[in-house]
């Protein structure tokens, strides 16, 4: 089995986890049936989000590996500090959808890292680094 199908299935059975046993694994931090609950929710919304995740990861470290810097640092501040972090505060006020807006604004800005991290990469101003 290649590596790349085996971090694939990795993925995959982490995101089944948490889909499937979310409400077991939390039972072992909480007996609180409202805690449990917002936790299996926030569990499953960003175990959909695992695969950008871990694609985002590999995309990062590979401008990193190659010297550069710059675009992963400019790629994670904007991810996070423009789209993650206003559309949790959006969502979960001005839209009144509580944790639920937070749990969505994680996979939804990993998402967008992820995206533009392909972007650059495809463009390969990284290729162009002197170390």
């Amino acid at each position: 089995m290649s590596k790349n199908l085996s971090i694939k299935l990795q993925w995959i059975l982490v995101t089944v986890i948490f889909w499937g046993m979310g409400s077991y694994l939390v039972s072992f931090f909480t007996a609180d049936e409202a805690i449990r609950k917002v936790a299996v929710q926030a569990g499953r919304i960003i175990a959909s989000g695992y695969i950008f995740y871990g694609i985002g990861m590999v995309m990062m470290n590979t401008f990193n590996g190659a010297g550069d810097t710059w675009t992963p640092t400019i790629i994670n501040f904007c991810g996070f500090w423009l789209i993650q972090i206003p559309l949790a505060f959006i969502l979960a006020k001005y839209l009144s959808w509580g944790p639920l807006g937070v749990f969505i604004a994680i996979p939804v800005a990993k998402t967008a890292i992820t995206l533009a991290g392909c972007f650059y990469f495809k463009k390969g101003r990284w290729k162009t680094i002197n170390v």
